[in-house]
């Protein structure tokens, strides 16, 4: 993790002065785990979940407050400011700042969709067939969501029809027993 971690760091900024780092993947492939843990060996990067963007009636519908809040400010250089979604009250919260620091990453399905991926300066894909991770996600979130997650897989398999990320990513990551290996991505590979 620390050799990515110091690879990131050497990227030249992509979003002012910001390297900004997506992690995408299908629901429940572990980006949130990775990134809590490539954020912790980057010295506590700050980090962007996108479930606090998105809506129970706008599951991808997030970009332009992404673009607004998020990338907007770091462009320039100055902290973001954003409303996180409170999924049980069905509504925004108060509002968070994400620091301009050297490395922000940004973690969720989408984070390296079509108008996002100009401002990365890496995009990373959590290698993880899709009905593996949904199975996972199910397993993890029980029950009680699988209304949720039944609309969830429509939503996502539309999303990444319309505008795949896989084909993007620059680095592939595959969660091992003991860590994860990182292997160069289709962008890489096929240029």
């Amino acid at each position: 993790m620390h050799t990515l971690a110091s690879r990131l760091r050497r990227l030249p900024p992509s979003c002012g002065p910001v390297r900004l780092v997506g992690v995408d993947g299908h629901a429940g492939s572990g980006k949130t785990t990775f990134t809590a843990r490539l954020a912790e060996a980057l010295g506590g990067a700050p980090v962007l979940h996108l479930d606090d963007l998105a809506t129970h009636e706008e599951l991808f519908g997030w970009t332009g407050r992404l673009l607004r809040d998020v990338v907007g400010p770091l462009g320039r250089g100055q902290d973001a400011r954003y409303r996180p979604y409170d999924w049980h009250a069905r509504d925004f919260g108060g509002a968070r700042t994400l620091p301009a620091a050297p490395v922000v990453l940004v973690e969720g399905v989408g984070a390296g969709r079509r108008a996002v991926r100009p401002f990365l300066a890496r995009l990373l894909w959590m290698e993880l067939a899709r009905e593996d991770a949904w199975e996972r996600g199910m397993r993890r979130d029980g029950s009680t969501q699988s209304d949720f997650w039944d609309g969830w897989v429509r939503a996502e398999r539309q999303h990444f029809a319309e505008d795949p990320t896989k084909p993007f990513a620059d680095l592939l990551v595959r969660q091992l027993p003991e860590g994860y290996e990182v292997l160069p991505g289709p962008a890489v590979t096929s240029t």
